[in-house]
C-alpha cells in the first residue's frame, strides 16, 4: 500500500523547472551551445536611396540537467498521447458494503483502535534474525493471498466479492488485513481499476471485460506487515494496456536489481524512470514506497522517479518498491472518499509492488510464494 507525498514537501533538487535563455548575452561555459552572432540588415527606403540598418542579435541555449530533460520529455509525451490513448468507460463508484468483522482473538496493529491516519515513522525497519523469520512469514502469506485474489478477476465479479474472499483467507490464517481501519480505510484490500492509480475501495461495481485491476494486499501476522500488489487483466484487454502492465512490472524488477547494502536509494528511481521513458510511459511521483515491518509505513521513502534524495541502503533493512506508471498524465484527482485516486485525464495506470530485504550482495524478494 503506497504512501503519498506532496510536491510542496520535496527538496529543491527534485522540483527543478525548465528554463530557457534568449537574452543576447554570450554564455561563457564551453558546455553550452552558443549561437554565433548573426547580422541582420533591415531595409528602409528614403527617396531613391536604399539605407540599411544592421542589427546584431545572439542566440543562446542553456544546457539542461538530466532531470529537467526528463520532465520536458514527459510533458511532451503526455501531450502527444492525450488524443491517442484508448479509454474504458469512466470509473464510477458503486455501493460500499459495511466493514467486515475480525475475530477478537486476532491481534490488531496499533492504529486500528484510533482510526486516525498515522504519521510516517522515522524509524527504519531493520528486523533482527527472529524478526526476519516473522517478516518472511507475513510476506509469504500476503503473496499467497494476492495470487488467490488474482484468480477471482473475471467479468461480472465485483471488487466487493474480491475483498470478502481476501478478508476470509487472511482471517483463516490468523492474520489481520492491514488496510482495514488504517486511517479509516473501510475495507481489507485495495482494488484499483483502470484509471485508478491506487487506494481504490472495493464496492459493488462489476468488473468488465477489458478492465485492468491492481490488487494491493497487506497482512499483519505475528507483529509484522507483509505488503505486495499486482495488476491483473480481466477478460479481453487492449494490447496497449497489456504493454503498460508489462513495462510496469519490468520497472519494479529493474528497481529491485540495483538494491544492496551500501547502494543509494536514488538509484531505484533512476533505473525505473529510464525504463519507463524508453517506452513512452510516465512515473507517478505522488505515491512512494516505504519502510515496512512492525510498522506499516516508515522511512525511508522510496521515490520511483529521478531524484537527488540522500541515503544508503543497509543490510537487514526491509522496504517496499511499488512504481505506478501511466499512459497519459500523472496528474491525479482524489475522490470525496479521501482514498480513491484516479488519473486526471482518465488514462489507465498500472502498479506492481514487492517487499524486499536488503542483503550484503543484493536483495531478497520476501513477497513470493
Amino acid at each position: 500500500m503506497a504512501s503519498s507525498v506532496f510536491l510542496s514537501s520535496f527538496s529543491s533538487s527534485s522540483s527543478l523547472q525548465l528554463s530557457s535563455t534568449f537574452n543576447g548575452d554570450y554564455l561563457a561555459s564551453s558546455k553550452c551551445f552558443i549561437g554565433a552572432p548573426v547580422t541582420s540588415s533591415s531595409l528602409s527606403f528614403s527617396g531613391n536611396k536604399n539605407s540599411y540598418s544592421p542589427r546584431k542579435f545572439y542566440v543562446s541555449a542553456k544546457k539542461v540537467s538530466g532531470l529537467e530533460e526528463a520532465i520536458r520529455i514527459r510533458r511532451m509525451r503526455e501531450l502527444e498521447t492525450k488524443s491517442k490513448v484508448k479509454r474504458n468507460p469512466p470509473l464510477r463508484r458503486g455501493r460500499v458494503s459495511p466493514r467486515l468483522l475480525v475475530p477478537d482473538n486476532i491481534p490488531r496493529p496499533p492504529y486500528v483502535e484510533s482510526g486516525v491516519l498515522p504519521d510516517i515513522s522515522s524509524e527504519f525497519q531493520i528486523p533482527g534474525p527472529q524478526g526476519i523469520v516473522k517478516m518472511k512469514a507475513a510476506c509469504e502469506l500476503a503473496a499467497r493471498v494476492l495470487n488467490f485474489a488474482g484468480t477471482l478477476v473475471k467479468p461480472s465479479v465485483t471488487t466487493n466479492e474480491i475483498d470478502k474472499a481476501v478478508h476470509d483467507m487472511i482471517i483463516e490464517a490468523g492474520a489481520y488485513p492491514s488496510p482495514l481501519g488504517y486511517g479509516g480505510f473501510p475495507k481489507s484490500v485495495c482494488t484499483s481499476v483502470n484509471e485508478c492509480m491506487c487506494h481504490g475501495i472495493p464496492d459493488s461495481r462489476q468488473l468488465q471485460s477489458g478492465d485492468i485491476i491492481n490488487i494491493d494486499v497487506t497482512v499483519y501476522l505475528d507483529g509484522y506487515h507483509g505488503d505486495t500488489s499486482k495488476t491483473f487483466f480481466c477478460g479481453d484487454v487492449d494490447e496497449g494496456f497489456k504493454r503498460l502492465v508489462k513495462v510496469t512490472e519490468e520497472c519494479l524488477e529493474k528497481g529491485i536489481a540495483v538494491c544492496k547494502d551500501g547502494a543509494s536509494f536514488k538509484k531505484i528511481g533512476k533505473r525505473i524512470s529510464e525504463h519507463a521513458e524508453k517506452y513512452g510511459y510516465n512515473v507517478v511521483e505522488r505515491f512512494v514506497g516505504h519502510g515496512v515491518g512492525p510498522i506499516f509505513h516508515s522511512e525511508p521513502l522510496i521515490y520511483h522517479y529521478r531524484n537527488d534524495e540522500p541515503g544508503l541502503m543497509v543490510e537487514g533493512q526491509t522496504f517496499t518498491i511499488e512504481p505506478i506508471l501511466t499512459i497519459g498524465t500523472t496528474e491525479c484527482v482524489t475522490w470525496p472518499d479521501n482514498w480513491t485516486t484516479v488519473t486526471a485525464d482518465g488514462g489507465v495506470a498500472a502498479q506492481f509492488e514487492h517487499t524486499i530485504l536488503i542483503t550484503r550482495t543484493g536483495s531478497e524478494i520476501l513477497t513470493k510464494c
